[in-house]
């Protein structure tokens, strides 16, 4: 029977005390000590340690030694995996991502090698004692962001720190410091020597973190967006026809709709919401009859270049399975009242159709407040839900081949009108159906 699993802060504490009852200091780190002093459980438990990681590895056999290169082993107990760090200070960081060497150290100049003051701060696990050589309780009261020492050294050694700041910033709702805000900007070039993959998966975070708007407008503000999406700048100024986006440009729509969105919206929709406008600049035209600007295609347009865009930052399959048909559908919503059952049906049996809804309610929430169409798809869903959207098929392409057909353009157009015709509620049954099939040879 397996064994139930401790809490997570008890498993780490359990790690901390072996590790001083055999003569070794011992005490959470980072995130968890910050976490834990803002009212948060934390996830996960760090461990910073005098130990080496032969000792540790000596204390507790079977851990996973991938990190004893950079002082970090893994330790499994509980039922969970704890990271157990040597104190250590860094060589240089010519890749800029890990220090060449390390140096076993001191619990201060471990903290000084650290991102953040918040993230620096240490907790005796048994007794909770805070220590703090870098200034992050202070900076925890005031909600401030700060770079251990020098804000553009840190950056140097790592340029995805750029990233994690203003996922922290976003967050935690904390300013970024001056100094700090500073050397982001001055930074900022740092990312293109950064992988898409790992820019990918700290945007990712920024973007589903309730403050998602917060994290967008830093990433503009700071210059950072620039150098792994610089096709949302363009949205920028990109004015729209007051009379149905009184709200203004096509930025501060998006970023009005990223706020609306619920704060456990899924990454797929975070991105549809982001990228469902991002070819209006390049759509822009105004009407030289009317003066009216318009953005003819920009849904079409718009799902291309998301592609383009998921596809260079490395995205996963299907997530851009999902995203992209988001963008492309989105201007369909206007239309749903005048669609045939039939069609209507197919529009809402989309595996992506919860989320679109989504969309199209901050869309119209951010910007005009029209709510009937959202609200005819909402009784439809009423509706419709006794039954399958698309029932089981009345005639399969088997029922075709038996009559001689062969498969080709012909053979869909054939299977399509019937399943229309089951749709719309004038075939109910099998019999009828080939009595149809029969007509349509």
């Amino acid at each position: 029977m397996k064994k139930p699993e401790m809490p997570a802060r008890d498993a780490a504490t359990d790690l901390a005390r072996r590790l001083k009852a055999a003569g070794h200091e011992a005490l959470f780190a980072g995130g968890c000590v910050r976490d834990r002093l803002m009212g948060n459980t934390p996830k996960d438990f760090d461990i910073a340690t005098s130990a080496t990681p032969v000792e540790v590895v000596k204390l507790f056999p079977g851990s996973n030694e991938v990190g004893a290169h950079f002082g970090v082993v893994i330790a499994k107990h509980g039922g969970h995996h704890v990271e157990i760090a040597t104190f250590r200070t860094d060589g240089s960081y010519r890749d800029g991502r890990r220090p060449e060497s390390v140096t076993f150290s001191t619990p201060q100049e471990d903290a000084q090698r650290r991102d953040f003051t918040i993230n620096g701060l240490f907790e005796d696990p048994e007794s909770g004692e805070v220590i703090d050589y870098v200034g992050g309780l202070a900076d925890l009261e005031q909600r401030t962001l700060r770079a251990i020492g020098n804000a553009e050294a840190r950056f140097n050694e790592d340029g995805l720190r750029l990233l994690r700041a203003v996922r922290f910033a976003a967050r935690l709702d904390f300013t970024v410091e001056p100094i700090t805000r500073a050397a982001l900007q001055n930074c900022a070039p740092l990312l293109d020597r950064i992988s898409p993959e790992r820019i990918r998966d700290e945007f990712s975070k920024i973007l589903t973190c309730p403050r998602r708007r917060q994290g967008l407008e830093l990433l503009v503000d700071t210059g950072l967006i620039g150098h792994f999406l610089p096709e949302v700048l363009p949205m920028i100024g990109c004015d729209q026809p007051p009379e149905w986006h009184p709200e203004g440009d096509v930025y501060t729509h998006t970023c009005i709709m990223l706020d609306m969105l619920e704060p456990d919206a899924p990454l797929d929709l975070c991105l549809a919401v982001l990228l469902h406008d991002i070819a209006k600049p390049p759509c822009r035209t105004i009407d030289s009859d009317t003066g009216r600007i318009r953005f003819n295609g920009h849904d079409a347009m718009g799902a291309e270049m998301a592609e383009f865009i998921l596809r260079r930052l490395k995205y996963p399959n299907d997530i851009i399975a999902a995203v992209v048909p988001m963008v492309a559908r989105h201007m369909q919503f206007m239309n749903v009242q005048k669609m045939r059952i039939a069609k209507l049906k197919r529009f809402m049996a989309e595996p992506t159709f919860d989320r679109e809804m989504e969309l199209h309610r901050v869309d119209c929430g951010s910007s005009n407040g029209f709510t009937d169409n959202y609200e005819f798809l909402q009784a439809k869903a009423t509706q419709f839900a006794a039954e399958p959207l698309i029932p089981p098929p009345l005639i399969t392409g088997r029922d075709l081949i038996k009559l001689g057909l062969k498969p080709g353009p012909r053979f869909k157009e054939i299977l399509e009108t019937i399943e229309t015709e089951q749709l719309e509620g004038r075939i109910l049954d099998r019999e009828t159906a080939l009595h149809h099939l029969h007509q349509l040879i």
